[in-house]
């Protein structure tokens, strides 16, 4: 069997392959990025669609209604400042978050914790709430209404319904990657069950579990607008729902303007204190 393999090698010669092309170092896979070049990105990443949208806006291609201009834009979200009504949105929809998500993550960091740590709880729990992961969280709202009424009760549920499943899940698997030989270790050496779950699971879980904390906020800034949809009277959701019904793009825009740089400067931040939680880990 062995020889006529080789002889089908010899009389099958090897295809010939070009030799490949130089790319620049910024398209190889996995090359450092210069700070200066890493920055020059960034502002395209932001000057590009704001000039494609400048040109789209001013050229008259698509009517005002349809598409504002930035300096529409603009004055659109200065008026809204200036009169109170974007701080007032602001706060509104920025205390809903902060209790919807804090109650997530109070709940869904130590179901994480104990399924990514033990095997039992992980084989107990995993099954339905990763059945309930999937299903929508707007689809409750109809729910949370006739069970809570449509205060603020409502919209804080449909926060939590919305990110504690994807939460816990995450923040086990990050829980999961912690090296079974430093839990080995920390007991070889005399290591309790609570001090191993203390001193080396959580701090080596500790950066996984802010990424999932930093990904599921933007779901969170999600959700609180579509709860702000449906009888609300104050926050950038409502704002935006009111704006709409009397064909305010400009107000529109600004709005969603304001949420994505409130959620920018949050992932910033977030991303800053896992980079000091986790700079020992590679």
């Amino acid at each position: 069997m062995t020889a006529v393999l080789e002889e089908s090698r010899k009389r099958t010669p090897l295809p010939r392959r070009r030799p490949a092309r130089s790319l620049p170092k910024l398209l190889r896979l996995g090359a450092s990025v210069p700070v200066r070049a890493r920055w020059t990105l960034r502002a395209l990443a932001l000057a590009v669609p704001l000039a494609v949208w400048w040109l789209a806006s001013a050229s008259g291609a698509v009517q005002p209604e349809f598409l504002p201009t930035p300096a529409a834009t603009w004055s659109a979200g200065w008026e809204m400042a200036a009169g109170g009504q974007l701080w007032d949105d602001l706060w509104a929809s920025t205390g809903r978050i902060l209790w919807g998500f804090g109650i997530a993550v109070a709940i869904s960091v130590p179901l994480g914790l104990l399924m990514g740590a033990f095997p039992a709880a992980h084989a107990a729990l995993e099954p339905l709430i990763g059945m309930l992961r999937y299903l929508p969280a707007s689809a409750f709202i109809p729910l949370l209404v006739i069970w809570l009424g449509i205060g603020e009760s409502s919209k804080i549920a449909l926060l939590v319904i919305g990110v504690v499943f994807f939460n816990t899940l995450m923040t086990a698997d990050a829980v999961k990657t912690v090296p079974a030989e430093l839990r080995q270790v920390s007991a070889t050496l005399g290591a309790r069950q609570g001090e191993i779950l203390r001193k080396v699971v959580v701090p080596w879980a500790l950066p996984g579990a802010l990424d999932a904390i930093r990904v599921n906020f933007a779901v969170a800034w999600n959700l609180v607008v579509v709860a702000e949809l449906i009888a609300a009277e104050s926050g950038l959701g409502y704002r935006i729902a009111r704006s709409g019904r009397f064909l305010q793009s400009d107000k529109i825009f600004a709005v969603l303007i304001v949420i994505g740089l409130i959620g920018l400067a949050i992932d910033v931040a977030l991303r800053l204190l896992r980079d000091r939680v986790g700079r020992w880990q590679p």
